[in-house]
This record gives C-alpha cells, structure tokens and sequence, in this order.
C-alpha cells in the first residue's frame, strides 16, 4: 500500500541523515544538521482504512527545501542555511550511492524535514526501490550548485562530471538506428539525453 511505502521510504531517508549528520556534526563550523522525522505505520483493524502513519507534529513555517521537478527553485532553499544543508545532503547521499540514489523533496519546518522522497535508478538500490521518477537524479546532477556545507564534507562538483557525460551521450546517440520512433523520442527527450539511454535496460 502507498501508506506502507510512504514510511519505508521515509525511514529509509531518516537513515541516511543519520549517516550524514555522523558525518557533518564533528566538523567545526558545521552546526546543526537537518534530521528526518520518524514516522510510524498502525494498524487499526476495525477502521475502513487499517493502515495509517503517526509522525510529531512540525509547528512553524513549512517550507520546501529541495527541487523535486527541476522547475521548483525556492528561495528560501537557496539562501536558509536548513535549505543549503538540505541541498548539501541530497549531494552527500548521491556522492555515497554513486548517484544511484537520491532524497529528493525535502520540506519541513526548520531543521526538522518530513515527507521526503526517494529517486533511484530504474534497477533500485541494494534491494531498495524509490517513490519518486528517476529523471529526479538526473534534474538534482543539472541543477546543483554547491555551496559551503558541499566544500566543508569535500564533495565533489557535479557540474565536470555532467558535461563529461553530456558530450559522451551525444556521441551515443548518433550511432542509434534510424527509426521515425527512435527520432520522436530523442527529440523529445533532447533535454535529458541519459534519460532516453537509461530507459532502454
């Protein structure tokens, strides 16, 4: 059920930021490190609907930290020290899955993040399949701009890496046999040359 996946995703993302905030807390001037809230499944057998999640309740502003479609640019993300540590994060997990995976749609209340989602790649993630598309990964590879908190945990930028991958695409795609269908679909998709690639295995 969507319930079910909803907290296996969460909890699942909860545990990376453990990993990350591990990671980040010990350096000095880092600070305070977002955290993912816990969010527990019951079940109610008498109710007409059996499974539902419990989670604390965040009071404050919400906000939407992190770009979830690539066209989401929000400014309070960009310019909060929460939505830089966020973006930091999602960086941190993709460096540390060999981009394979990201915690995308980050929201919440300060620190405090909830109702987060997961892109991986078509084939998963050691055993694990995100909720979320995974042209996500490729968007968040397009669209990040390292800050302070990327230098200070030593990540890499993605932006050589991507016009490396780039250049090697095109070159790919010329190779492509020439059907009307194969054109359709590389035009179609000319934005995000690997996602056309990906969706072939």
């Amino acid at each position: 059920s969507v319930v079910i996946q909803e907290c296996y995703v969460q909890n699942t993302a909860r545990e990376y930021a453990k990993l990350y905030a591990a990671e980040a807390e010990p350096l000095e001037g880092f600070g305070e490190v977002p955290e993912i809230i816990p969010i527990f499944l019951i079940h109610r057998p008498a109710n007409n609907i059996p499974y539902a999640t419990v989670e604390e309740e965040l009071v404050g502003e919400f906000v939407k930290y992190s770009v979830k479609d690539g066209k989401e640019v929000n400014f309070l993300r960009r310019d909060s020290e929460a939505g830089q540590k966020c973006c930091t994060f999602q960086h941190w997990v993709y460096e540390k899955t060999n981009g394979n995976l990201l915690v995308t749609d980050l929201q919440g209340v300060g620190m405090k993040l909830t109702d987060v989602g997961i892109a991986t790649l078509a084939k998963g993630y050691k055993g694990f399949k995100g909720n979320c598309s995974f042209s996500f990964i490729e968007q968040f590879r397009a669209l990040h701009q390292c800050n302070e908190y990327c230098e200070m945990l030593g990540l890499k930028s993605l932006r050589s890496t991507h016009q490396k991958q780039r250049k090697a695409t095109s070159t790919k795609s010329k190779n492509l046999p020439n059907s009307s269908m194969v054109k359709k679909m590389v035009l179609k998709k000319a934005r995000e040359p690997r996602d056309f690639i990906s969706s072939e295995h």
